[in-house]
């Protein structure tokens, strides 16, 4: 960044947001504090995958599920939480939510058996929905002052989170799988009962029909995104759930016991990575060369990154590396994806949103379900060749659909760029898991 050298008594404008995102009532850190738990609960299992498969005698199938269960009903409750809201109001439905997931969080930690803890899960994706869904809203509406800067603040929690909830589950798996359960629930106590005392109920939104965004998937566009996201959140998902199993072995085969803390920090790594490039990043790069191009040559290289994970899963160092570029190229997917689901069509965003979102994340519940019985099946390098495939599947539903996404503008030039607050949804919805 430039600088001139004469003096000057006014702020910048950018030193000035930054100001505004951390002046703040308290109403709206209490929202983000709990935004930061929320979504430390996308990677906060991953670490415990292979202790939970051991102490309770467990395939890694049956474990992959916890991802399944948790997917699939967040997949299902996405389609209608703009109505849900619309119905109780911002407050009641962020309280709703996170009530779900602190009992749902707490009954996995006294779970006996992994069963149990798959279908418990199922109740934490829905109070995670309902939560994630009305969070942005919330905070620009408790804010002070302009809206952008407390979108920054959201930003910033959102990227914290899904940075320290791989650290956070290796740190607490390093004593029990049961202790990352359990922290979650008294962290979202903490954040239930400071939205309860903070935060004022503000009125209703304009009602919406239940199934609003089911019939938004009769557009063109929004159904040519969601196919294009099924088949790349299958393979996100089989990197995310089914990797700690090949980078356990491969640290295994090297004398090296890796264990919860070892998988919590490579995926410390990933997260890391991956709020850089949807924050930073994927801004940048739709600017510069538009929206399609980004999206098909950054789900080419993300293709080259699961095929080298399955040639190189025997190494510990190469599954460490490929996790981590990954995690790269998830940032910029994720936000650019859905930005363009918001560009693309002239339906409510909230409405595109949850319809997409509610698609995408089918693809993500099937994927740790299929990883384990192929892994056992043919080798533990094919769910990673699986996911390969997939990606090129997801190039080519966008390439088949391009002409229904003429609205985007990313064929010539750089595409229209969304505002501040559009383009935090569009980044919540697409990192939200």
């Amino acid at each position: 960044m430039s600088t001139t050298s004469t003096p000057s008594t006014t702020a910048s404008p950018s030193s000035s947001l930054l100001g505004d995102a951390f002046r703040q009532p308290r109403a709206v850190w209490a929202i983000a504090f709990a935004a930061t738990v929320s979504f430390m609960g996308i990677g906060l299992v991953d670490p415990i995958l292979p202790a939970i498969s051991t102490e309770l005698d467990a395939s890694p199938t049956q474990a992959m599920l916890l991802f399944t269960s948790y997917l699939f009903i967040t997949a299902i409750a996405m389609l209608f939480t703009s109505w849900a809201s619309s119905r109780l109001g911002v407050k009641r439905t962020l309280l709703t939510g996170l009530a779900l997931v602190v009992v749902f969080a707490a009954l996995c930690a006294a779970s006996g058996s992994v069963g149990e803890i798959i279908g418990l899960r199922a109740g934490w994706g829905l109070g995670n929905a309902l939560f994630i869904s009305t969070a942005l809203a919330a905070i620009v509406g408790a804010s002070a002052g302009p809206s952008a800067g407390a979108i920054i603040l959201y930003e910033a929690a959102l990227g914290l989170g899904m940075a320290v909830g791989p650290l956070l589950g290796g740190l607490l798996g390093s004593v029990s799988w049961r202790a990352p359960f359990a922290g979650t629930a008294v962290l979202m106590a903490v954040g239930f009962l400071a939205i309860t005392a903070l935060l004022r109920a503000e009125p209703r939104p304009a009602r919406v029909s239940p199934l609003a965004s089911i019939r938004a998937l009769a557009h063109p566009a929004l159904r040519t995104l969601a196919l294009t996201a099924v088949f790349y959140n299958f393979g996100f998902f089989t990197l995310l759930a089914y990797s700690p199993f090949p980078l356990e072995a491969a640290a295994a085969a090297q004398g090296t016991e890796f264990g919860a803390m070892g998988i919590g920090g490579v995926f410390f790594g990933w997260g890391l990575a991956l709020a850089i490039t949807s924050v930073l990043v994927a801004p940048v790069l739709t600017r510069r060369f538009g929206l399609l191009p980004t999206l098909v040559a950054t789900l080419g290289l993300l293709t080259l990154v699961l095929l080298a994970l399955a040639l190189l899963h025997t190494s510990m160092v190469g599954m460490i590396v490929g996790i981590v570029i990954g995690g790269l190229l998830l940032g910029v997917l994720n936000t650019v994806l859905t930005e363009t689901v918001m560009e693309a069509t002239d339906l409510p965003r909230g409405v595109a949103s949850s319809a997409y979102s509610g698609v995408r994340f089918l693809g993500g519940a099937v994927a740790p379900a299929v990883a384990g019985p192929l892994a056992a099946a043919a080798g533990a390098a094919a769910p990673y060749e699986l996911a390969a495939l997939a990606i090129v599947i997801s190039i080519v539903m966008l390439l088949v659909g391009r002409r229904h996404l003429a609205a985007v503008g990313g064929d010539h030039g750089a595409a229209p760029h969304l505002d501040a607050r559009s383009e935090a949804e569009a980044i919540t919805a697409g990192d939200e898991a």
